[in-house]
Protein backbone atom coordinates (compact mmCIF):
# COMPACT_ATOMS: atom_id res chain seq x y z
CA UNK A 1 0.00 0.00 0.00
CA UNK A 2 1.18 3.47 -0.81
CA UNK A 3 1.88 5.89 1.87
CA UNK A 4 -0.24 8.21 2.96
CA UNK A 5 2.02 10.80 4.74
CA UNK A 6 3.46 14.05 3.32
CA UNK A 7 5.93 13.13 0.54
CA UNK A 8 9.80 13.49 0.93
CA UNK A 9 9.49 15.98 -2.21
CA UNK A 10 11.73 19.22 -1.02
CA UNK A 11 14.51 17.15 -0.55
CA UNK A 12 17.69 18.48 -2.44
CA UNK A 13 20.65 16.76 -1.44
CA UNK A 14 20.42 13.23 -0.45
CA UNK A 15 22.71 10.38 0.34
CA UNK A 16 22.07 6.55 -0.82
CA UNK A 17 23.51 4.13 1.03
CA UNK A 18 23.41 0.74 -0.45
CA UNK A 19 25.15 -2.49 0.15
CA UNK A 20 27.87 -3.95 -1.95
CA UNK A 21 25.56 -7.14 -2.25
CA UNK A 22 23.45 -5.36 -4.18
CA UNK A 23 25.75 -5.31 -6.86
CA UNK A 24 26.55 -8.41 -7.71
CA UNK A 25 22.91 -9.48 -8.89
CA UNK A 26 21.78 -13.23 -8.46
CA UNK A 27 25.78 -14.03 -8.33
CA UNK A 28 27.18 -14.96 -5.21
CA UNK A 29 30.13 -12.89 -5.00
CA UNK A 30 31.62 -10.05 -7.32
CA UNK A 31 30.39 -7.32 -9.65
CA UNK A 32 27.40 -8.10 -12.22
CA UNK A 33 27.47 -5.31 -14.52
CA UNK A 34 24.06 -5.02 -15.99
CA UNK A 35 22.63 -5.25 -11.93
CA UNK A 36 25.15 -1.93 -12.13
CA UNK A 37 23.65 -0.33 -14.83
CA UNK A 38 20.37 -0.76 -13.18
CA UNK A 39 21.45 1.29 -10.03
CA UNK A 40 23.29 3.47 -12.02
CA UNK A 41 20.02 4.12 -13.71
CA UNK A 42 18.04 4.48 -11.28
CA UNK A 43 20.22 7.42 -9.89
CA UNK A 44 20.49 9.04 -13.09
CA UNK A 45 16.56 8.95 -12.96
CA UNK A 46 16.91 10.81 -9.57
CA UNK A 47 19.45 13.17 -10.50
CA UNK A 48 17.59 14.52 -13.76
CA UNK A 49 14.96 15.78 -10.65
CA UNK A 50 17.79 18.15 -10.14
CA UNK A 51 18.63 16.62 -6.50
CA UNK A 52 22.44 16.31 -5.55
CA UNK A 53 23.28 13.18 -4.97
CA UNK A 54 26.28 11.48 -2.96
CA UNK A 55 26.68 7.35 -2.64
CA UNK A 56 28.27 5.08 -0.35
CA UNK A 57 28.28 1.50 -1.41
CA UNK A 58 29.81 -1.07 0.95
CA UNK A 59 32.30 -3.85 -0.02
CA UNK A 60 30.49 -6.68 0.98
CA UNK A 61 30.56 -8.12 -2.32
CA UNK A 62 34.32 -9.19 -2.75
CA UNK A 63 35.39 -8.71 0.88
CA UNK A 64 34.11 -8.13 4.37
CA UNK A 65 36.17 -7.30 6.85
CA UNK A 66 34.18 -8.91 9.83
CA UNK A 67 33.88 -12.03 8.26
CA UNK A 68 37.38 -11.89 7.50
CA UNK A 69 38.17 -11.58 11.39
CA UNK A 70 35.64 -13.81 12.57
CA UNK A 71 37.90 -16.33 10.03
CA UNK A 72 40.83 -15.54 11.83
CA UNK A 73 42.40 -12.46 10.86
CA UNK A 74 43.88 -10.03 12.13
CA UNK A 75 41.04 -7.22 12.30
CA UNK A 76 42.40 -3.96 11.77
CA UNK A 77 43.83 -5.51 8.06
CA UNK A 78 40.47 -7.07 7.48
CA UNK A 79 38.80 -3.78 7.53
CA UNK A 80 41.21 -2.21 5.69
CA UNK A 81 40.60 -4.88 2.95
CA UNK A 82 37.05 -4.21 2.63
CA UNK A 83 37.59 -0.28 2.59
CA UNK A 84 39.44 -1.23 -0.25
CA UNK A 85 36.56 -3.54 -1.84
CA UNK A 86 34.64 -0.48 -1.37
CA UNK A 87 36.33 1.67 -3.88
CA UNK A 88 36.07 -1.24 -6.43
CA UNK A 89 32.33 -1.06 -5.82
CA UNK A 90 32.81 3.16 -6.11
CA UNK A 91 34.68 2.78 -9.37
CA UNK A 92 32.31 0.31 -11.34
CA UNK A 93 29.53 2.88 -10.42
CA UNK A 94 31.21 5.96 -11.38
CA UNK A 95 31.69 3.86 -14.80
CA UNK A 96 28.62 3.09 -15.01
CA UNK A 97 26.84 6.75 -14.25
CA UNK A 98 29.33 8.34 -16.77
CA UNK A 99 28.33 6.09 -19.29
CA UNK A 100 24.98 7.49 -18.63
CA UNK A 101 26.70 11.08 -19.03
CA UNK A 102 26.59 11.52 -15.30
CA UNK A 103 29.59 13.31 -14.32
CA UNK A 104 30.73 11.62 -11.38
CA UNK A 105 33.82 11.44 -8.67
CA UNK A 106 34.93 9.10 -6.33
CA UNK A 107 36.04 10.19 -3.51
CA UNK A 108 38.40 7.82 -1.56
CA UNK A 109 38.95 8.51 2.38
CA UNK A 110 42.43 6.54 1.90
CA UNK A 111 44.00 8.58 -0.38
CA UNK A 112 45.09 7.03 -3.63
CA UNK A 113 45.40 9.55 -6.07
CA UNK A 114 45.71 8.16 -9.12
CA UNK A 115 42.56 6.19 -9.22
CA UNK A 116 40.31 8.92 -7.72
CA UNK A 117 40.56 12.13 -5.18
CA UNK A 118 41.22 12.00 -1.77
CA UNK A 119 38.28 13.14 0.59
CA UNK A 120 38.38 17.07 1.25
CA UNK A 121 35.12 18.18 2.38
CA UNK A 122 34.79 21.36 1.16
CA UNK A 123 35.87 19.96 -2.50
CA UNK A 124 33.11 17.13 -2.28
CA UNK A 125 30.59 19.96 -1.41
CA UNK A 126 31.77 21.98 -4.51
CA UNK A 127 31.33 18.71 -6.87
CA UNK A 128 27.76 18.93 -5.23
CA UNK A 129 26.74 22.20 -5.94
CA UNK A 130 27.87 21.14 -9.64
CA UNK A 131 25.58 18.52 -10.03
CA UNK A 132 28.22 15.89 -9.73
CA UNK A 133 27.89 12.28 -8.22
CA UNK A 134 29.94 12.16 -5.30
CA UNK A 135 30.40 8.36 -4.36
CA UNK A 136 32.31 8.20 -0.80
CA UNK A 137 34.70 5.07 -0.59
CA UNK A 138 37.21 3.42 1.83
CA UNK A 139 34.69 3.89 4.20
CA UNK A 140 35.45 6.77 7.19
CA UNK A 141 39.35 5.83 6.52
CA UNK A 142 39.18 3.99 10.01
CA UNK A 143 39.18 0.26 11.11
CA UNK A 144 36.06 -0.79 13.10
CA UNK A 145 33.47 1.68 11.50
CA UNK A 146 31.04 0.02 9.51
CA UNK A 147 30.07 1.72 5.76
CA UNK A 148 26.76 2.57 7.37
CA UNK A 149 28.36 4.76 9.90
CA UNK A 150 30.63 5.78 7.09
CA UNK A 151 27.32 6.89 4.90
CA UNK A 152 25.75 8.94 7.73
CA UNK A 153 29.31 10.37 8.65
CA UNK A 154 28.96 11.81 5.01
CA UNK A 155 25.95 13.04 4.89
CA UNK A 156 26.34 15.22 8.02
CA UNK A 157 29.24 16.40 6.64
CA UNK A 158 27.67 16.73 3.28
CA UNK A 159 24.65 18.81 4.82
CA UNK A 160 22.51 16.06 3.31
CA UNK A 161 18.69 16.30 4.35
CA UNK A 162 17.81 12.47 4.20
CA UNK A 163 19.57 9.23 4.13
CA UNK A 164 18.44 6.67 1.39
CA UNK A 165 18.88 2.62 2.29
CA UNK A 166 18.35 0.93 -0.72
CA UNK A 167 17.53 -3.06 0.51
CA UNK A 168 15.88 -6.04 -1.27
CA UNK A 169 13.04 -5.44 1.41
CA UNK A 170 10.38 -2.48 0.95
CA UNK A 171 10.83 -0.79 4.02
CA UNK A 172 11.53 -1.88 8.17
CA UNK A 173 10.50 -4.91 9.49
CA UNK A 174 9.73 -6.09 12.98
CA UNK A 175 11.26 -9.62 11.86
CA UNK A 176 13.01 -10.87 8.21
CA UNK A 177 10.17 -11.05 6.08
CA UNK A 178 12.22 -13.42 3.73
CA UNK A 179 11.57 -15.85 6.39
CA UNK A 180 8.31 -15.24 8.18
CA UNK A 181 5.06 -14.43 6.44
CA UNK A 182 3.80 -12.71 9.70
CA UNK A 183 6.11 -9.83 9.27
CA UNK A 184 4.90 -6.21 10.18
CA UNK A 185 6.27 -3.05 8.04
CA UNK A 186 6.40 -0.16 9.95
CA UNK A 187 5.52 2.99 8.19
CA UNK A 188 7.31 5.34 10.77
CA UNK A 189 9.66 3.96 13.40
CA UNK A 190 12.00 6.17 16.34
CA UNK A 191 15.93 5.78 16.21
CA UNK A 192 15.71 4.85 19.89
CA UNK A 193 13.22 1.84 18.79
CA UNK A 194 15.56 0.68 16.05
CA UNK A 195 18.43 0.60 18.81
CA UNK A 196 16.05 -1.11 21.24
CA UNK A 197 14.32 -3.64 19.16
CA UNK A 198 17.73 -4.23 17.27
CA UNK A 199 15.73 -3.63 13.69
CA UNK A 200 19.08 -4.04 11.85
CA UNK A 201 18.56 -0.48 9.88
CA UNK A 202 21.85 0.09 10.07
CA UNK A 203 24.49 -0.90 12.70
CA UNK A 204 24.09 1.18 16.70
CA UNK A 205 26.80 3.79 15.85
CA UNK A 206 25.18 5.16 12.62
CA UNK A 207 21.85 4.98 13.84
CA UNK A 208 22.95 7.31 17.15
CA UNK A 209 24.81 9.31 14.53
CA UNK A 210 21.46 10.09 12.65
CA UNK A 211 19.75 10.59 15.73
CA UNK A 212 21.73 12.84 17.24
CA UNK A 213 21.72 14.89 14.28
CA UNK A 214 17.82 15.01 13.63
CA UNK A 215 18.87 13.27 9.87
CA UNK A 216 16.21 10.92 8.59
CA UNK A 217 16.57 7.63 7.31
CA UNK A 218 14.13 6.11 4.75
CA UNK A 219 14.66 2.39 4.08
CA UNK A 220 12.93 1.22 0.78
CA UNK A 221 13.48 -1.58 -1.74
CA UNK A 222 16.20 -1.22 -4.71
CA UNK A 223 14.85 -4.44 -6.25
CA UNK A 224 11.57 -2.26 -7.04
CA UNK A 225 11.94 -0.50 -10.70
CA UNK A 226 11.39 3.29 -9.84
CA UNK A 227 11.34 3.36 -6.48
CA UNK A 228 14.45 5.55 -5.66
CA UNK A 229 12.53 8.29 -8.15
CA UNK A 230 9.23 7.28 -7.09
CA UNK A 231 9.89 8.21 -3.39
CA UNK A 232 10.65 11.63 -3.86
CA UNK A 233 7.83 12.14 -6.20
CA UNK A 234 5.83 10.74 -2.65
CA UNK A 235 4.85 7.20 -4.06
CA UNK A 236 5.99 4.07 -3.30
CA UNK A 237 5.94 2.22 -0.13
CA UNK A 238 9.03 2.43 2.57
CA UNK A 239 9.45 3.06 6.21
CA UNK A 240 10.68 6.58 7.52
CA UNK A 241 13.48 6.48 10.58
CA UNK A 242 13.04 9.46 12.49
CA UNK A 243 13.02 11.05 16.05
Amino acid sequence: MAQTETPPTTFKRVMLKISGEALMGDQGFGLHPPTVERIAREVKSVHDMGVEICMVIGGGNIFRGLQGSAQGMERTTADYMGMLATVMNALAMQAALEQLKIHTRTISAIPMDQVCEPYIRRRAVRHLEKKRVCIFAAGTGNPYFTTDTAATLRANEMACEVIFKGTKVDGVYDKDPMKHDDAVRYDTVSYDDCLAKHLKVMDASAIALARDNNLPIIVFSLDEPGGFKGILAGEGTYTRVQG
